[in-house]
């Protein structure tokens, strides 16, 4: 008798537990929301103003998949999620902060990247890539072998010279072993890697939509120009991974144009702003 009580007992602990998970006030676990952010150099000031708004809006952020400017926005706001230090840092930058032009390093590249890990350096929280306080995962593209990295542990600064080495311009970044160029290379916008690290939404934005350029007239400038078609193309298959792809209008921008800051980062806004119902909707918040 007592053997058929306990059995009872079981049973009907099993059946309420497995009607409330099912019922209405049961809570419901939060989604994942993943936050992807494309390269595109100067353009990814428009970074700034989405930030700007998903923070105004307490959208959640799980974490950051960051490639080229994409990494070097994501990776200095996961560090510290405050939009208006990030926009307050990317006011004071200028092209000579990121791009140290130099004739002895011109067998590889003519900039050393050394400007960009000390601009890290200078406004990043953390210096580790592994102890940001949101999971971000800088993108590169291994040289050698062609590969898609994620670089997940190891200096932050380190990680987003990798991610935005252009190749041609900045020299290769070794790196664990590695020989590391932008991972614009191989994947602009890494909705994949998100997915891949258990996101439930995936939000990315896209600086490559419109790529026209008519003011080619130096040898950076080809390359720049070749980059951001090269990105535009490898885009289009990550693209189908994202819930929400947020399009900044950057038409008319040069990837080395810094005297723009203030108009991408209001196109940011704008284009964030029209993607928030569907954000709020996916989440579930009002």
């Amino acid at each position: 008798m007592v053997i058929k009580r306990s059995i009872l007992f079981a049973v009907s602990l099993v059946f309420l537990l497995c009607s409330c998970q099912s019922a209405p006030w049961a809570k419901k676990s939060e989604p994942r929301v993943a936050l992807v952010l494309g390269g595109g150099s100067a353009k990814g000031f428009a970074h700034v103003g989405v930030l700007r708004v998903l923070e105004k809006e307490k959208i959640p952020i799980h974490m950051i998949v960051g490639t080229s400017v994409g990494s070097l926005i994501g990776g200095i706001y996961a560090s510290n999620p405050d939009s208006f230090q990030l926009e307050w840092a990317a006011f004071k930058i200028n092209k000579g902060d990121i791009l140290d032009f130099s004739i002895a390093s011109s067998k590889m590249g003519p900039v050393q990247g050394t400007r960009i890990e000390a601009f890290v350096e200078q406004n990043a929280k953390v210096k580790l890539v592994e102890a940001t306080k949101i999971p971000f995962y800088p993108v590169a593209t291994d040289l050698n072998s062609g590969e898609t990295l994620t670089l997940e542990k190891g200096s932050l600064a380190r990680a987003i010279h990798a991610s935005s080495a252009i190749p041609g311009v900045f020299v290769p970044v070794n790196f664990g072993g590695r020989t590391l160029v932008d991972g614009g290379v191989t994947s602009n916008i890494a909705c994949d890697i998100a997915r891949s690290k258990g996101a439930d939404i995936v939000i990315a934005v896209n600086l490559q939509k419109d790529i026209k350029e008519n003011d080619i007239g130096s040898v950076i400038d080809v390359i720049a120009q070749s980059i951001s078609i090269m990105m535009h193309e490898n885009a289009k298959s990550k693209l189908r991974y994202a819930d929400v792809v947020i399009e900044p209008d950057t038409k008319g921008v040069s990837m080395f144009d810094f005297s723009r800051k203030k108009v991408l980062m209001e196109e940011g806004i704008k284009a964030t702003e029209k993607a928030l119902p569907k954000i709020k909707a996916l989440i579930g918040k009002p």
